[in-house]
């Protein structure tokens, strides 16, 4: 199972190549460019590409529009593909913003700054973009976006209440971005890398009106009991809000989304049906603690074992979506990481199983890995390699539990970001 487990994520990850996603809806030749079911015929054409997966989609977008494209701004993460020219390169900083995604902010702006009436935008966004673009807001400084950043990726709290607390304390996110490249028209291909694939989410809104309100963020910062720094709790006191749908600014927009982890969820499950197990994917809105979504998976392969209920070995249970990790210890890892481990924990002698977890940009957490592959025989294994399985869950220790049973997984860098992955092999006892 674990060699399936392997084919099955060499598969799904090739499935959102991100190059693929913009081939499919872009288009140029004869001084027009088609962009899904809209054609464009602009004076100049420009593009930004923001993410993880900025570099292919970038490198995409220069092939199809050749020399069409009078420009363009590449905002990735290091170790991750640069593109051509006319594509500038900035590099910034993931998960935490660094001086690198402050220089990004500063050249995006400037970018903008240069769009004229006529003129055709092209934005291509995907996952990682608000931390790679650390575009803070007037009288917040980089140090204390970034505390506010941390304490917010620790907290819990799911990716879409932490975009809600980005948005407004930013100059580019929540729509600013669009305010900011007026007259232009502005047209937006999204590789999505969150649950539901709404575009005021995806990279923190760049390219769209923002639902969310400053009472969202103060209920969220409560909730989680995070105390934002002085001059982040200032302006947010001074009553800035985000642009609203209706508003004239995105009268000239297009947001389409081009892919997210629907696509990797059933290249998966069609994967393992080739493999010789009858798949269910069983959803990709999966959100909420790590250890809380393993215990779901755990209850699912036991009742499998059981009963071949709601399906008969072998099979292969599918999930997408994004968990998060209450930060309790001092450990390392990632969400994908602690579901392995206490998926582990919570199956430990039980046989015929086997599961991969695995954040899709290659970097789960801050760490160098993945994800994990874990099965019944991994928390002996972890204890044999001299590490407590169970005290390293409590310390967030995850990735230090997983190198020592010799299960994490590592891809490097893949090029693509579309949120996580799980997949569940049972060949029955």
């Amino acid at each position: 199972m674990n060699k399936d487990l392997k084919e099955i994520q060499e598969t799904a990850l090739a499935a959102a190549e991100p190059g693929k996603t913009v081939r499919r809806v872009l288009s140029a030749g004869d001084g027009l460019v088609e962009v899904g079911e809209e054609s464009f015929e602009p004076q100049r054409v420009f593009a930004l590409a923001i993410g993880k997966a900025s570099g292919a989609m970038a490198r995409a977008a220069a092939e199809i529009l050749g020399d069409a494209l009078d420009g363009g701004l590449c905002v990735t993460k290091a170790g991750h593909e640069q593109p051509p020219p006319p594509f500038e390169t900035v590099v910034g900083g993931h998960p935490e913003p660094d001086e690198g995604s402050v220089r990004a902010a500063e050249k995006a702006e400037e970018f903008l700054d240069g769009l004229e009436d006529g003129d055709l935008f092209l934005v291509l966004v995907s996952g990682g973009a608000s931390a790679l673009l650390a575009d803070a807001a007037d009288g917040i400084s980089f140090e204390d976006l970034k505390a506010l950043n941390g304490a917010l990726l620790k907290s819990g709290a799911a990716i879409g209440e932490i975009n809600t607390v980005r948005k407004h304390v930013s100059t580019l996110k929540g729509g600013g971005l669009v305010q900011r490249a007026a007259p232009a028209r502005v047209v937006a291909l999204l590789l999505s890398d969150v649950v539901g694939d709404e575009p005021s989410s995806i990279g923190s809104g760049l390219t769209a009106p923002d639902p969310t309100t400053l009472e969202d963020v103060s209920k969220i910062l409560d909730r989680y009991g995070i105390e934002a720094p002085e001059s982040v709790t200032e302006h947010l006191a001074e009553g800035h809000e985000t642009p609203k749908p209706g508003d004239e600014a995105f009268e000239k927009l297009t947001n389409l989304v081009v892919g997210g982890g629907r696509l990797t969820a059933t290249a998966a499950a069609e994967k393992a049906r080739a493999l010789g197990y009858e798949p269910l994917l069983l959803s990709t809105y999966l959100t909420g603690d790590a250890r809380d979504v393993a215990g779901l998976h755990a209850a699912v392969v036991k009742e499998v074992l059981e009963s071949a209920n709601p399906l008969s070995p072998p099979c292969a249970i599918v999930t997408g979506g994004e968990a998060t990790v209450v930060v309790r210890g001092e450990g390392t890892g990632g969400p994908n990481q602690e579901f392995a481990l206490s998926l582990a924990i919570e199956l430990e002698d039980v046989e015929g199983w086997a599961a991969l977890a695995l954040d899709t940009d290659g970097n789960d957490g801050s760490t160098d890995a993945a994800g994990g592959l874990v099965d019944g025989t991994v928390a002996a294994r972890i204890r044999e390699g001299g590490v407590d399985p169970a005290e390293a869950l409590d310390q967030n220790d995850s990735y230090r539990a997983l190198e020592a049973g010799g299960t994490l997984v590592r891809t490097g860098p893949t090029g693509t970001n579309v949120n996580d992955l799980r997949v569940v092999l049972v060949s029955g006892l």
